[in-house]
């Protein structure tokens, strides 16, 4: 997803500014700093649809009760916190005590970012280091113009890539793979 960062002063912003934003426009809010989000391309898009398609099918024909949520879904990854405020691509939270109408409280089990190429050092940094510390058990980034997806999962620290085409095995849920053309 495209995001163009538009304060660059010393500010420290808070969720509070986040909902206080003209409605219809998107950002997040890592450690005080706003990031402004473009809407997003047909490719993305087509990603995110057909990843959360091929999750949901797999917790429903599993009985499973985790519950899955693409963006534009709020993530307050610790309630201490008042100045980082995400929305993923997609969250995948298995707790679903963590759930209200305003979105997660709390580390989502699963996160998948697709990268573009102004996320690119937010995804691959910033927000590595935000879901790595907050809980979050694995966390897949996307790349379409490199054809990789990165795979973190955390509880094994681990990183493992992967290209296009491949089966890529889901941590969090035995006996299930993702293949992304």
């Amino acid at each position: 997803m495209d995001t163009v960062i538009k304060d660059c002063e010393n500010k420290k912003y808070t969720i509070d500014d986040i909902y206080a934003l003209p409605e219809g426009e998107r950002a997040e809010l890592i450690d005080g700093q706003i990031y402004y989000m473009a809407p997003p391309g047909r490719t993305h898009q087509k990603l995110v649809s057909r990843l959360h398609q091929t999750i949901a099918n797999y917790i429903d024909a599993h009985h499973g009760t985790c519950e899955i949520y693409p963006a534009p879904f709020a993530v307050f990854l610790n309630k201490a916190d008042n100045t980082t405020y995400l929305e993923p691509d997609l969250s995948v939270i298995c707790d679903i005590s963590k759930l209200d109408e305003q979105g997660c409280h709390g580390a989502p089990d699963w996160v998948i970012e697709i990268v573009s190429p102004s996320s690119r050092p937010r995804d691959y940094i910033k927000k590595l280091l935000k879901y790595g510390s907050s809980g979050v058990r694995e966390y897949w980034i996307a790349d379409p113009d490199e054809k990789l997806v990165t795979v973190y999962q955390f509880e094994k620290e681990t990183m493992i890539q992967y290209t296009f085409g491949s089966d890529i095995p889901v941590g969090i849920f035995s006996n299930f793979s993702i293949r992304i053309q």
